[in-house]
C-alpha cells in the first residue's frame, strides 16, 4: 500500500537533507523519537508501532527514511523537485502489503497528517530564521 502527502512548500532537496536530519527528529515529527543510539544514518527509535532500528538515507531529491525491524517493511520518503509534484515537498510512505487492518491504516494517516504538520512548521521556521 501506498500513502501521500503534498506539502505546498517551496524548499530544495539539498535544504531537505541538510535540516531533517535524525539530531532534529523532534522538530518533524510528534510520533516517533529517539530512544537509544544514533548516528547520522540510523538511531534506535520508539513509537506508536513499538520500537526500531529508523534508516536515513539520502537520495535523489531528498530522504528516504525506514523501519529496519517493521514487519510491514514501512518507509517513506520526503522529496521536492520531482514527480508527483515538483514544486511541494511530498511525502510518499510505503508498506508491503496490499491491504491492512483499518485501525493501522488509521495510524498511518495521521503519522503523515502529524509529519506533514511538523514540516511545514519546521521549514517555515527555517526560512523565517534565514531572512532575519
Amino acid at each position: 500500500m501506498e500513502f501521500f502527502r503534498i506539502i505546498n512548500l517551496k524548499t530544495q532537496d539539498k535544504i531537505i537533507q541538510e535540516e531533517l536530519t535524525i539530531e532534529n527528529l523532534e522538530y518533524f515529527s510528534n510520533e516517533i523519537f529517539v530512544i537509544g543510539d544514533q548516528n547520522n544514518t540510523e538511531a534506535d527509535i520508539g513509537g506508536i508501532w513499538g520500537e526500531f532500528t529508523l534508516t536515513r538515507t539520502l537520495i535523489k531529491g531528498g530522504l528516504r527514511f525506514a523501519l529496519v525491524e517493521c514487519p510491514n517493511a514501512l518507509a517513506w520518503t520526503i522529496t521536492t523537485g520531482i514527480l508527483p509534484d515538483p514544486d511541494a515537498v511530498v511525502i510518499h510512505l510505503t508498506i508491503n502489503r496490499q491491504q491492512q487492518k483499518e485501525s493501522f491504516i488509521e495510524e498511518i494517516e495521521e503519522f503523515l497528517d502529524d509529519q506533514s504538520n511538523c514540516l511545514q512548521n519546521f521549514f517555515n521556521k527555517i526560512s523565517q530564521s534565514k531572512v532575519r
